[in-house]
């Protein structure tokens, strides 16, 4: 979500490059002056992970939005940093093809900036984050180079990936320009599946059953909306495989065609509407193991949301107030949050045994702290 009234207040310079090679001249040029950069795409996460810090100069990637490589039969596309994530899903969409990465604000969202945010959604159970899908990509430095890493085929030789370094990196160590990725192609039909509970024992307790089935759906995710638990399923696959589901999955209510799509619309946006409806509103996202999923959940407010195959749930608090600051259970980040409710927050708690090294390679690439300053949770 953008903040345009504040952008207006701290940016002195708006460059929009049309190119890699003037992202990166541009990056070089304020580097050289040492002037501070503020660096996106459409800027949709401005309410994401760390403050907006004061800029001299603003650089968007929103021009460098050309797809400049597709090959269908090698399940492979190149496509600029600054392309909506929309526009991608559509040109793939032409090929019965994917990138199920499914990230909110999903009609503005660069590909860019999903991928520097480290976004996902309800389908990485089964396809996986960025870097799963993501075999390559072209970087631009502050020293104004263009870092090839990675290719174009989805087995690479081993060795260092300098790439995977800028996925969720929230631009603070480069400018991403282009980004290879690994298409899926898209199931030949899907249904989903919506179990009520009053209850979340109850609600786990059936995803349990999911888990140790034989089954293999896209997505297993559970919405908590005042009090009630929605568990939903969704599966790919042909009329026979969809029709198993439907057999073993009972007391669940089968959806398909635009009722499916309004519902993992409504699971993929829910974030960026909470966000609309409460101005002081924070989003809190857990990490846990699976069997820890019911607790965290019974734990977080009345809204809440579990990527319950994978272990990552969202609390949202409709003010800063009502965080529980000596929270325990799992691992927490504040994920959005309104600028003024980010102030005076740990916003990251516990970042880990890495975040060591973090500093250091933040130290190799930006050595005067000029790109992005504080954005990655306001540690980095």
């Amino acid at each position: 979500m953008s903040n345009d009234s504040t952008s207006r207040t701290i940016v002195q310079m708006i460059l929009i490059p049309e190119s890699k090679e003037e992202l990166a001249e541009q990056l070089a040029a304020a580097s050289g002056k040492h002037q501070t950069i503020r660096l996106g795409g459409n800027f949709t996460k401005d309410f994401m992970a760390g403050p907006i810090a004061p800029a001299d100069v603003t650089i968007s990637t929103a021009k460098l939005n050309r797809v400049l490589q597709y090959e269908p039969r090698d399940l492979t596309i190149s496509v600029e940093a600054g392309m909506t994530y929309r526009d991608l899903t559509r040109v793939l969409a032409e090929h019965g093809q994917m990138i199920p990465l499914d990230p909110p604000f999903f009609d503005t969202a660069t590909i860019g900036g999903t991928v520097a945010a480290n976004l996902s959604g309800p389908r990485r159970r089964l396809y996986g984050s960025a870097r799963d899908m993501v075999i390559g990509m072209t970087f631009a430095t502050l020293e104004g180079k263009l870092i090839p890493s990675g290719g174009m085929v989805v087995k690479n030789v081993a060795g260092l990936d300098m790439g995977k370094l800028m996925i969720g990196s929230f631009g603070t160590l480069a400018g991403i320009a282009v980004l290879n990725f690994r298409v899926h192609p898209m199931p030949v039909s899907t249904r989903s599946f919506v179990h009520e509970f009053a209850g979340v024992a109850d609600a786990i307790a059936a995803r349990d059953r999911v888990l140790k089935s034989q089954l293999q759906p896209a997505a297993i995710d559970l919405l908590k909306q005042d009090g009630s638990y929605r568990l939903l399923i969704q599966a790919g696959g042909s009329a026979p495989v969809l029709d198993r589901y439907t057999r073993e999955l009972t007391g669940a209510r089968a959806v398909s065609g635009d009722e499916e799509r309004s519902l993992w619309e409504e699971v993929r946006e829910f974030t960026p509407r909470f966000l609309s409806r409460h101005a002081n509103g924070v989003v809190v996202r857990v990490s846990c193991p699976l069997s820890e999923v019911g607790n965290v959940m019974a734990a977080l407010p009345e809204n809440a949301l579990a990527r319950a195959g994978t272990g990552v749930c969202y609390g949202y608090y409709r003010e800063r107030e009502e965080l529980d600051l000596d929270w325990k259970l799992g691992h927490r980040v504040i994920e959005f949050a309104a600028p003024a409710a980010r102030e005076n927050l740990e916003l990251w708690p516990s970042p880990g045994s890495d975040f060591a090294m973090m500093k250091k390679i933040k130290q190799m690439f930006d050595p005067g702290a000029l790109l992005n300053r504080a954005r990655l949770y306001g540690r980095i």
